[in-house]
Formats: structure tokens, C-alpha cells, sequence
């Protein structure tokens, strides 16, 4: 059984560290001790952040390397090996972190899918192309347009709920660290033993779209380790702030309470 009662949660890419709210409300009330730092570049309010857009260049110039290894040190700071919880990106830096063997145990939500997984789906490719950036500038930043941020984080939402989650979360974004995604920085090794892990994925993501999540999840099934995989019904992207992100938190302390 895992004592650990320290929750380290990672944010992904294109949103606020706000993102973690509730949730960091709900473990604490849990009897957890919980911390969501933002990204080197990002600790200040969402609208701060955005009227730096595009000429952030701290910003601009940040690598996903640079993302990990700053989770990787407030890890290592930490009085115990935390368990460590990712969505999107997020997901992704906590199996690198995972990978490392810096977590007592892991939950990636919605993960992009590290190297070696070729994103292949449509859906993915279509609400991620712009943000790569590939024919542009990394020295200025991205900033999610609403209409993206409908297709790729909140579709299926009512009108006003995605506005308002596009107010309160959408920041500008590295191209650096997202085409950081795309090279061995994103690199997991699979067959490494590791602590547990849990990949969840969700019905109507269309940004990491569940079949996306069930490849990244079968990468590690040779190597012995307790991972598993479960998909939310109903569940779009942006899943931590969803009406029904209270199930999804309690499917995941359930899943740790078992380990």
C-alpha cells in the first residue's frame, strides 16, 4: 500500500496552473498534501499572461526540457517521493518524470503521447497543427484562437461554459516545447520498470483521442509493472473542469488507495 500523501499535479500545454483548483481543494480535503506550480514563465494570472501575447520572450524561448526538468526538481525537493498527476502535456512530462523514478505512483490524464508513438489520429493532427507552429517563428509565442480551443478542448460544452473556461484558463504557449514533443525530449523508455501507473482517456477528447491513449497505454504492457488504463464516458478534453471532474478525482483516489 502506498503511504505517500503528497500530490504533485502537472499542467499541460496552452492553459493556466488554475486548472488545478478544485482539484488540489478535493485531495486536500482527501487528506493530502497538494502542490500545482506553474511553468517557468506562467506564474502570474491568466490575463497577465496574455497581454504579453506574442512577444513573450522568456516565454518563447522555454523548452520542453526546461518544463521537465523544473517538475523534476520540485519532485526531488519534495519530503517524499510524491505521486504525480498530469493532464495533456502534463501527462506526458509525468510519465518522463515516472520514467526517471521520481513518483511513488503516476496518473497521466488525456496524455500527449510520448516518443515513439506516431499521433496519427485526425483529430489530434487537427487541433494541434497550429500550435506547432512548423512555418512560423518560435521566437514569438502561440495563443489558442476560441474556435480552436472549441474543436480541441471543450467541444460539446455549452456556449458559456466554454467562454468562460476560455477566459479563465487559455494562455500563450512555447512553440519550443510544443515541437519539443516531436524529439527525444518526449523520450519514455517502456521497457524501464516503474511505480504504477494510470492512463485515463476520454469518450470525446478530440485533441488525444482515446485510441491515442490506448497505444500509449499498450507501449508498456511487456514490462511488467502495474499499469492500467481507463476511458471516461462523455469526457472532452478538457476534462479537469468538467461537471464531472469529481468522478474522475475519485476513480484516481480510489486507484491509489488499492496501490
Amino acid at each position: 500500500m502506498s503511504t505517500t500523501k503528497t500530490i504533485l499535479f502537472v499542467t499541460g500545454a496552452f492553459v493556466s496552473n488554475s486548472c488545478w483548483d478544485e482539484w488540489e481543494l478535493y485531495f486536500e480535503s482527501k487528506g493530502y498534501t497538494t502542490l500545482a506550480p506553474a511553468w517557468p514563465f506562467k506564474d502570474a494570472p491568466a490575463e497577465t499572461l496574455r497581454k504579453r501575447q506574442p512577444n513573450d520572450t522568456a516565454l518563447a524561448g522555454l523548452t520542453l526540457s526546461g518544463v521537465i526538468d523544473h517538475y523534476a526538481a520540485i519532485a526531488k525537493s519534495l519530503p517524499e517521493k510524491p505521486i504525480i498527476i498530469g493532464h495533456s502535456l502534463g501527462g506526458m512530462i509525468t510519465q518522463i518524470l515516472l520514467n526517471r523514478d521520481l513518483a511513488a505512483a503516476a496518473v497521466a490524464i488525456h496524455p500527449v503521447a510520448p516518443q515513439g508513438i506516431i499521433p496519427y489520429e485526425f483529430s489530434f493532427l487537427k487541433g494541434s497543427w497550429k500550435s506547432l507552429g512548423l512555418f512560423t517563428s518560435s521566437k514569438k509565442t502561440y495563443m489558442m484562437s476560441f474556435k480552436d480551443w472549441q474543436y480541441a478542448f471543450v467541444n460539446g460544452m455549452p456556449l458559456k461554459d466554454q467562454k468562460e473556461a476560455y477566459e479563465k484558463l487559455t494562455i500563450p504557449e512555447s512553440k519550443s516545447v510544443l515541437r519539443g514533443g516531436l524529439t527525444s525530449q518526449a523520450y519514455v523508455d517502456f521497457k524501464k520498470q516503474h511505480a504504477p501507473l494510470l492512463i485515463t482517456s476520454g469518450e470525446f477528447d478530440n485533441l488525444i483521442p482515446p485510441h491515442l491513449n490506448i497505444r500509449n497505454y499498450k507501449k508498456y504492457k511487456a514490462n511488467g509493472s502495474i499499469t492500467e488504463y481507463k476511458e471516461f464516458a462523455g469526457r472532452n478534453h478538457n476534462v479537469l473542469g468538467q461537471a464531472t471532474w469529481k468522478e474522475d478525482a475519485d476513480y484516481i483516489l480510489n486507484w491509489i488507495s488499492k496501490l
